[in-house]
């Protein structure tokens, strides 16, 4: 087991016993943290010291961090565990139910609340110091009002990036029940109708034809279904890394769901390159999907390249996968560094190609938001409908509204701030 490494280190005897239970926090957070790697954390503290928090750092970073994805909640418990011990009493008390307590004077950051919970394990709140009722005609009774919401009404409004483990697995199974159905598109096409379309003539013609110039029952006919494409264009970048993972996950849903009506659905990645991960999306086990999708894509949690990715799928793909009045959705929050010029221009030819483009961005979750960024008031004018991407509830009002042509979204309003200068 690993309680019981036989290695003790000079300058604190304490110090394996912390590694050991650091690891397991990891554990908890989802890290596949076995009982050799804690034995290799320790060793490698050993060989290098434990003077500079620093190097203290980087060293176990080393030895449990092997994919992108868990960097994030690695810097989180390290500074929970290691270095703000306070701030892990802050999130116990905003995390359990409480009439009085301490409150979060800022949100959680990303996967401090998973971290949290890791350490947490199970604990209880802290007591807390009971306060001196004021009179009775000017008492105030505080009440929790989250408490009277049912768990999955608060969960479907709860962000992605606040959400707990536990939260994130129900998330999960919430949207792999969620669908994203379309209408089909007009089509010249027409297939044979029984009992109710148009008159076929010629096929009528041809049946009299064959019974010797007798008229008989009409044929008729109506327009064939004609089905579009859904193409999925998933920012990876570090601050869409949370969102786009929960994506993800609601997007093989929609690839693997029979009767939606897309005929088909193809997935690209970007973050500093673009990475179709389409043939993942086809394997019908979820987690191994995107684990396949995760090891292709080597930009995870990067840096941000928009305009040269879109570039790249103009370039590449667009004429492959835009056919039949495909619809994009397009997943980033807009923050990039590239030439605001060059990315409109891409913005402007992707939106030429495409039947319709749907933008969901996380960052309209804050009421205050407004088209400041170049990179946003580039992209905006060349979309059809500006929409939220932060929630379950945000996906469910993108359902209800991908198959309107009318739909706009934000963009109205936004594009007002941004005319109006």
């Amino acid at each position: 087991m690993v309680e019981h490494i036989p290695l003790e280190l000079p300058d604190d005897p304490r110090l394996a016993g912390n590694i050991t239970h650091f690891a397991r926090a990891l554990r908890r957070a989802g890290l596949p943290i076995g009982p050799g790697r804690v034995i290799d954390a320790i060793r490698a503290v050993e060989a290098a010291g434990f003077t500079d928090k620093r190097d203290f750092y980087w060293t176990l970073h080393a030895c449990f961090v092997n994919r992108p994805e868990h960097a994030r909640v690695y810097a989180q418990l390290f500074r929970l565990y290691w270095r703000d011990p306070r701030y892990l009493e802050h999130m116990m008390a905003a995390m359990l139910p409480a009439i009085r307590g301490v409150q979060e004077d800022r949100p959680a950051q990303a996967a401090e609340k998973r971290a949290a919970e890791a350490l947490l394990d199970g604990a209880e709140a802290p007591p807390q110091e009971e306060e001196e009722a004021p009179p009775e005609e000017d008492a105030l009774i505080e009440v929790d009002a989250s408490l009277t919401m049912s768990t999955s009404e608060r969960l479907k409004t709860l962000d992605f990036e606040q959400m707990g483990v536990a939260e994130i697995a129900e998330a999960k199974r919430m949207l792999a029940r969620l669908s994203l159905p379309i209408r089909p598109l007009p089509s010249r096409r027409a297939v044979a109708s029984v009992g109710q379309g148009r008159v076929d003539a010629a096929r009528s013609m041809r049946a009299a034809m064959r019974r010797g110039g007798e008229m008989g029952a009409l044929t008729l006919k109506r327009p064939k279904p004609k089905w579009p494409n859904l193409v999925v264009l998933c920012d990876i970048s570090g601050s869409m890394s949370q969102y786009s993972r929960i994506i993800l996950h609601f997007l093989h849903a929609v690839a693997n769901e029979r009767g939606a009506g897309w005929a088909q659905v193809h997935a690209f990645t970007f973050g500093t390159q673009l990475t179709n991960i389409t043939r993942h999306l086809a394997t019908r086990d979820v987690d191994a999907a995107l684990a396949a999708a995760g090891a292709e894509a080597q930009d995870w949690e990067g840096g941000t390249r928009i305009g040269q990715s879109i570039e790249a799928f103009n370039r590449d793909w667009s004429r492959r996968v835009l056919g039949q009045g495909a619809v994009v959705l397009l997943i980033t929050d807009g923050l990039d560094r590239d030439d605001p010029e060059a990315l409109a221009r891409q913005m402007q030819r992707l939106h030429l190609s495409a039947r319709r483009v749907i933008w969901l961005n996380p960052l309209l979750r804050w009421d205050g938001f407004a088209p400041k960024a170049a990179g946003i008031r580039a992209m905006l004018p060349h979309v059809d409908s500006f929409r939220a991407g932060h929630s379950i509830a945000s996906l469910e009002a993108l359902a209800a509204a991908i198959s309107r042509p009318d739909d706009v979204g934000e963009k109205a309003r936004l594009m007002g701030m941004v005319e109006g200068g």
